[in-house]
This record gives structure tokens, C-alpha cells and sequence, in this order.
């Protein structure tokens, strides 16, 4: 039964946690949990990053239990229930349990209740709804232990009406499978998902962002994105995503997960489609500025060239870029022996500069940067070779042959 723990495990290091264990002491041991993803992944044996707490207690006997307890407070969502407890090195999301009274796809109107069973049924999926009090009991309402464990994300209830209630519970499915799933995705979440395609037209650009850069972090993010695509829910949200086979061989050598690389390997994109793309998705400057640099490179990467080519493409793109490349070609056998031989090398620095031009009595202008230019490429063609006094004396020599 939902109302009974359907274990006891031992608690985890972060229940013990000294600031942790000060708050739920305050709170009282039979009026908050656990809850969402601290409990998730902790029970699959991941790191626990935030931790939230769901709770009997009114938002105002939360502020007044705590502070008695000298902890701060700030009503961060109180019109949702939420407090949060500021401590020295942490914080802590405390939320009322709740039910939704009514929903317009986005926002949701709330009524704070004393039932954890309700407050499970109003969450998104089975596996975001377990609960674990300080003592070890794990509380488990909608069966999401079970689905945890054999990797299924499936909705609490009617899948359609909880996407009606808020319509980024779609892209939360995709990435909750990227991250959490096994085998075929849930077929009913699925089905749900494609009739509910058109929701994506109500969220906001920022939020859209967000949760791909999220699914993009999973370990590996190719299958839940060829789910979108034949669900058609990709080509509304990221219709240049037409290079899935790129981005799998990317995943297959990259050493880490990278969002933004993944997702230059993903898209069909030139440089206006990659300035388009950061523009419609309110990517950061940062990230439109790189997503461009991998569509259009400065520079081509030369996987067959020696040492001489990898240093020239080096210099030119510099190491980040240089890494980028080398890893979308998804060349599995050179890529990562390339980097290994780059990561050694020393990027060269031109060592003249445009004052040393004008010092020789070349008139500001354009022509000090064409001078320029022309040494920078001899010394370039020998290899970086020659240091400032040997480039130097090759513009002396020039300059003093157009005499």
C-alpha cells in the first residue's frame, strides 16, 4: 500500500548532511520527505546534486519552524507552496504537498493539502514521485521504484492529460528516457507525445533551450532523439536536426559529453543556419559564436595530414575548436590520436605585431596589416620556425626590395 514504506533502506550521505539534518529536525520527522530526484538518483547510485523536501506543513509553519531554528527562509514559489531554506553551503526547496486545481498548459493553480498520495498523483512520472523520510523509508504511491528499475518513464495517469496540464512534460518524457531509460520507450507516453506536438507552440524559446541542452547531456541522447523525430516532435522544436548518424559517432568517441558539440553535430547548418538556430532558440552568445565556428570552420582539419598540417589547422582554430573538429568528423581510429598529438604541441604566437611595421616607416593603414599579413605567411609556411628577429629581417628585406 502507497501509505505504508514498501522498504527501509540506509540512509545516504547527503541525508546526513549536517545542514540537511538540522532542516528536516526542524520540520519534524513525520511532516517532510524526500522527494523527485535526490531519491531517484540515489537509488540508482548517482550523485545527488540538489535535494528537494515535500511537506505536510503550510508554507507559513515551514517559515516558522525553521526560523525558530535560526535557519533562513525565502519564498521563492509561494503561490506553488515553496519555501527555500538558506544555509551555509546549501539549499533546500521545501514544498507544500499540493493538488492542481487547474491548469492552462503552462501554469497551474494550486490548492495545498495533508495527503501524500494526492501530492504523488499530480506529479509528472512514476519515477519523479518516491519518497524517503530521514529514518530510511522509502515511499513509493505510483509504482515508480519498479519502473526505476527496469528503465521505463511512464506518465502518472492519463498521459494526455498530464500534457495537457503543462505542455514541457513533453520534452521532460524525451529527456527523462535519454537519461533514465532502457529499451523501447513507453508506447502510451509516446502516442500521447505525438498527439501533443503542437503544445510546443505555447513554451517559450528559453525553456524549449533548456531542456535539449539538458537531453543532450545523457550519456548517450541518439535514441530518445530518434524517438522525437519519429514522433514528430523534433522537427518543431529543431527541424535542422537531420544529422542524427553524425551525432552518434560523435557520441561513440567524445570523451565527455558536450551539449553544444552534440548539437553542432546534430544540425545541418551553414553559418547563417547556425546564427538563425541560436536566434530562434535564445542560445548564449557564446554558444551562437561556437555553433557558427563548427558550421563554417576557419580552418580545415586535415585527419591525413602529419604534424606540420596539424599545427597550421591549430593555429588557425586554436585548441577548443581544433578538439571540436577532430571529434565531429567521428573518425574513430584518428580523431582521438590527432587530439592526443595536439594536446602536446604548443599553439604558435605570431611574434610581430603592427607597431613593429610602423617602426619601420610603413604609413598607418592598410598596408601595415597586408605586411603583416605577408610575414605572418612565410612564417607560417616554415613551420612557425623563424623567431622575431629572423621575421624581422624578412620584412626588412621586403620592404627594402619595394624601395
Amino acid at each position: 500500500m502507497s501509505g505504508q514504506p514498501v522498504d527501509r533502506i540506509t540512509p545516504f550521505p547527503w541525508m546526513r548532511d549536517e545542514q540537511v539534518v538540522r532542516a528536516m529536525t526542524a520540520l519534524g520527522a513525520d511532516a517532510a520527505r524526500f522527494v523527485g530526484g535526490a531519491v531517484r538518483d540515489a537509488l540508482l547510485g548517482r550523485a545527488v546534486a540538489e535535494i528537494d523536501i515535500a511537506t505536510r506543513l503550510t508554507p507559513d509553519a515551514v517559515i516558522e519552524r525553521l526560523g525558530k531554528a535560526g535557519i533562513a527562509t525565502v519564498p521563492t514559489g509561494i503561490a506553488h507552496g515553496t519555501v527555500t531554506a538558506i544555509m551555509p553551503g546549501r539549499t533546500l526547496e521545501i514544498t507544500t504537498l499540493r493538488r492542481d486545481l487547474e491548469t492552462d498548459g503552462r501554469h497551474a493553480r494550486v490548492v495545498l493539502i495533508d495527503d501524500w498520495d494526492e501530492d504523488a498523483r499530480r506529479r509528472d512520472f512514476t519515477v519523479n514521485a518516491l519518497y524517503l523520510d530521514t529514518n530510511g523509508n522509502l515511499y513509493d504511491p505510483v509504482g515508480g521504484r519498479e519502473d526505476l528499475r527496469v528503465g521505463r518513464i511512464r506518465f502518472i495517469g492519463n498521459p494526455e492529460a498530464r500534457l495537457a496540464e503543462d505542455g514541457l512534460r513533453l520534452l521532460r518524457f524525451y529527456r527523462f528516457f535519454a537519461h533514465y531509460g532502457k529499451g523501447e520507450a513507453d508506447r502510451d507516453a509516446r502516442a500521447a507525445c505525438r498527439k501533443a506536438a503542437p503544445l510546443m507552440n505555447q513554451l517559450s524559446a528559453e525553456r524549449i533551450q533548456a531542456e535539449l541542452l539538458k537531453l543532450l547531456r545523457a550519456p548517450n541522447p541518439v535514441p530518445a532523439l530518434q524517438n522525437m523525430a519519429a514522433d514528430g516532435v523534433l522537427t518543431v522544436i529543431l527541424p535542422e536536426a537531420m544529422r542524427l548518424d553524425r551525432l552518434a559517432r560523435l557520441v561513440a568517441i567524445e570523451p565527455e559529453p558536450d551539449p553544444v558539440r552534440r548539437l553542432a553535430a546534430a544540425v545541418s547548418v551553414d553559418k547563417a543556419g547556425a546564427t538563425a538556430l541560436a536566434k530562434r532558440r535564445r542560445l548564449a552568445n557564446d554558444v551562437r559564436a561556437r555553433l557558427e565556428g563548427l558550421a563554417a570552420p576557419a580552418w580545415p582539419i586535415d585527419l591525413s595530414g602529419g604534424e606540420k598540417r596539424q599545427r597550421r589547422a591549430l593555429y588557425h582554430l586554436g585548441r577548443a575548436a581544433y578538439r571540436d573538429l577532430m571529434l565531429l568528423s567521428g573518425d574513430a581510429s584518428r580523431a582521438p590520436r590527432l587530439i592526443a598529438q595536439a594536446d602536446k604541441l604548443i599553439v604558435p604566437v605570431f611574434p610581430l605585431k603592427g607597431g613593429d611595421v610602423a617602426q619601420l616607416g610603413v604609413t598607418p593603414g592598410p598596408k601595415i596589416g597586408a605586411w603583416l599579413a605577408a610575414i605572418e605567411a612565410w612564417w607560417e609556411e616554415d613551420d612557425f620556425g623563424p623567431n622575431r628577429d629572423a621575421c624581422l629581417a624578412e620584412l626588412k628585406k621586403r620592404l627594402a626590395a619595394e624601395a
